[in-house]
């Protein structure tokens, strides 16, 4: 019978214990997904409620207020239902509910980032590229926050400069698309002064160098400005 060291220390138990580490992290993702869905879905119904009421009955601004202590006093310490984030469960409401296609998609997507989106951004198509975005690249708020500000969905519309579409795979095509976009965002790669052109060039390659590395078998950086020589030409 093989030593406790032994075991620890064996290719097999280390797999074992990454293959278990993954599985719990999977699950607490999934379950934090459902979650999250769920309580989009009830923003969503109460919105609706808010906005359907208001109109019926003509109620204004005093009936969300009065709605915020009621729900304070009676689930005591339960956060999410102050009178401006209800004002704002409202909004959501009266944003999508015109969209089907995005009232799915804002389900998928944290309060927090939903928010962001809803206050910087008022054009539809523009609100659909930051939530499939954020669903795609899982980008937190900070980071939503920065691509907003830096017009990702602007830069995202301009003429691509790359053959990944026919070079890679139609999955790897896309993330390698979104890669080479954050690339020409200088915000992204920490550039916020004047810089010299091989410091920059140094920052881009570094970039692409660690995502040609994530990619996995298949494919290999050798190095930057490497001359290729094809049918006799370099």
């Amino acid at each position: 019978m093989p030593r406790k060291n032994e075991i620890i220390f064996s290719g097999e138990y280390v797999a074992l214990l990454s293959d278990i580490k993954k599985r719990i992290i999977s699950a607490r993702i999934k379950a934090a997904r459902s979650v999250n869905k769920e309580l989009i879905r009830l923003y969503w119904e109460i919105g609706k409620l808010i906005a359907e009421k208001q109109v019926r009955y003509g109620w204004g601004q005093s009936v969300v207020e009065q709605l915020a202590l009621d729900l304070a006093n009676y689930f005591e310490g339960l956060e999410g239902f102050s009178a401006n984030n209800l004002w704002r469960i409202r909004n959501f409401y009266l944003a999508y509910k015109d969209t089907p296609k995005l009232a799915q998609l804002v389900q998928e997507i944290p309060w927090g980032q939903n928010i962001v989106i809803l206050q910087m951004v008022k054009d539809a198509r523009e609100r659909e590229y930051y939530i499939h975005s954020t669903i795609e690249m899982g980008w937190s708020r900070n980071v939503l926050l920065n691509q907003i500000k830096a017009d990702a969905y602007r830069i995202s519309l301009k003429k691509k400069q790359h053959n990944f579409e026919k070079a890679l795979p139609v999955n790897l095509a896309e993330q390698a698309d979104e890669s080479l976009k954050s690339v020409y965002n200088l915000d992204f790669l920490g550039v916020t002064r004047p810089i010299l052109e091989r410091d920059l060039e140094k920052r881009i390659v570094e970039k692409i160098k660690n995502f040609i590395l994530e990619l996995g078998s298949g494919f290999s950086f050798i190095s930057n400005q490497y001359r290729l020589e094809v049918e006799g030409r370099r």
